[in-house]
């Protein structure tokens, strides 16, 4: 079992009329409300929460790429990484993830990856995203092409790093006449690759052929227990058990003296969350071509409208007293078979005091218990091959 301690960087000081006045936290949310001299302080304040999961005994972090938003305030989450390689000696650092069909060329990817893992004495792991639909709009990127490109540039990552070269790719996206990066990775054959997700079917198909961890986000138990026993069942016909270290589950948790104080404590960070940083119209979400149909009647998204005691009821987020959260987390457990474990322990403007108390009080109070959760009583066995 892995715990990995995941930040968005989110902007806390939206202005208090901003609900009223802004149709969007996202593309068209005017970048007139960010402050530079406030954001110099975030940035800081951020980095010694990521650094202090080091001193906290987590098994990770995690960044991750977002574009012109107040949600987070990671365009370049690489460029996170970077600053945390020498200001940390032994967590790993998750990347999820870089936003492959968003970037000019998936080369930079491999690049950019394989020095940050040299740095760290390879402490990387790689995730791989689409961006969300929104981002498509910030870069004038045809949505239509998403996952051609996503998947053309994974494959051409993966053999960057593995293949030595200079060889040569002729795809129908990338065109390259020399591929012969340098640095090379230092983990063989290649850093550990994740796919996290909002729940398209597609990724879900791309991480059960690949056997790579999927990491689903912001849903309720019930849609996800139904998710991941499809992606078993997928895994099955191809002639394998999925293990719990390839079933991942990114959740926003707090914990306080009782159930109703981190409720009251929380709870108006958390709607700041859902209800103000990820406001935007659902023309900007699912631009035409970007999700397909399958996947769009699949899909859920956390509905602005929710209460935190219906988001906390629901499994969207976990807050409780210590014995709360640990029976809530051994449930979620019995029912996902997760064997990584994403919290979300900063979240919307809960402030940096509330944060670091929260991330104290689960390494204390929860992480000795995450470990015992190991797999064996969960909803997947330890991974075996499934005889045809």
């Amino acid at each position: 079992m892995e715990f990995h301690f995941f930040h968005l960087m989110p902007w806390p000081y939206l202005p208090p009329d901003f609900d009223a006045r802004y149709s969007s936290a996202w593309v068209t949310c005017p970048n007139a409300l960010y402050d530079p001299e406030r954001g110099h302080a975030l940035y800081h304040r951020y980095l010694d929460e990521l650094e202090l999961a080091e001193r906290l005994g987590f098994d990770g972090v995690c960044v991750n790429e977002h574009h012109q938003t107040a949600y987070g305030l990671m365009p370049a989450p690489n460029v996170i990484a970077a600053t945390l390689a020498r200001r940390t000696q032994r967590i790993k650092i998750a990347l999820m993830g870089n936003a492959i069909p968003l970037r000019d060329h998936p080369l930079r990817i491999a690049e950019e990856v394989a020095m940050l893992d040299v740095i760290t004495g390879g402490r990387i792991i790689s995730g791989f995203v689409r961006g969300i639909g929104c981002e498509y709009h910030s870069f004038g990127v045809n949505p239509t092409h998403s996952r051609e490109r996503f998947e053309e540039g994974i494959d051409l990552i993966l053999r960057a790093w593995t293949e030595p070269g200079p060889w040569s790719h002729w795809g129908k996206h990338y065109r390259v006449r020399y591929v012969n990066p340098w640095p090379r990775p230092l983990q063989k054959p290649h850093p550990p690759v994740w796919l996290p997700g909002t729940g398209s079917i597609e990724t879900i198909e791309a991480a059960v052929a690949r056997r790579w961890p999927y990491v689903r986000t912001y849903d309720t138990i019930d849609d996800i227990a139904v998710m991941y026993d499809d992606l078993r069942e997928r895994a099955r016909r191809q002639g394998y058990e999925p293990s719990p270290a390839q079933i991942g589950w990114m959740v926003p948790i707090y914990v306080a003296d009782t159930d109703a104080r981190a409720l009251a404590e929380a709870g108006p960070h958390v709607e700041y969350l859902f209800h103000w940083l990820s406001k935007r119209p659902a023309e900007f979400s699912q631009p035409p071509g970007y999700v397909t149909p399958r996947s769009t009647r699949r899909g859920l998204e956390v509905a602005r409208s929710r209460s935190v005691a219906d988001l906390n009821a629901r499994g969207i987020v976990v807050f409780g007293s210590p014995e709360t959260v640990r029976q809530r987390l051994a449930e979620a457990h019995r029912r996902l078979g997760y064997g990584k474990l994403v919290g979300l322990l900063q979240f919307g403007s809960l402030p940096h005091e509330q944060t670091v108390a929260n991330m104290t009080a689960f390494a204390e109070e929860i992480l000795p218990f995450v470990r015992t959760l190991d797999g064996t009583t969960a909803g997947a066995p330890a991974a075996r091959e499934v005889p045809a």
